[in-house]
């Protein structure tokens, strides 16, 4: 089993930047795929971005070259810096990870973006 915690969200205006952070409770070198849900009031939760083990990434079209995720398996830590936010960016970011051993997910961190 692993504990995700996210942090770094907030309010910020239309343009700025955020870095949102999900600490493990383990390792996370054997972890298969990490990565990073949205979900905006009334929507279904979407993938934003993953990372696998290796170092391979993934991003939904819509913050390709905006968004970018990294992973410090020396920190058990994964991260999401967003920049250029927009208005719908907003929701509730859930980190996940996923291995053999099954999916985890942390509670969320709220991301609002005003216009």
């Amino acid at each position: 089993q692993v504990q995700l915690v996210e942090s770094g969200g907030g309010l910020v205006q239309a343009g700025g930047s955020l870095r949102l952070s999900c600490a493990a409770s383990r390792s996370i070198g054997s972890i298969s795929t990490m990565g990073w849900y949205r979900q905006a009031p009334g929507k279904q939760r979407e993938l934003v971005a993953s990372i696998t083990s290796g170092g391979s990434t993934n991003y939904a079209d819509s913050v390709k070259g905006l968004f970018t995720i990294s992973r410090d398996n020396a920190k058990n830590t994964v991260y999401l810096q967003m920049n250029s936010l927009k208005p719908e960016n907003t929701g509730l970011y859930y980190c996940f990870a996923s291995s053999t051993w099954g999916t985890y997910w942390g509670r969320g961190t709220q991301v609002t973006v005003s216009s």
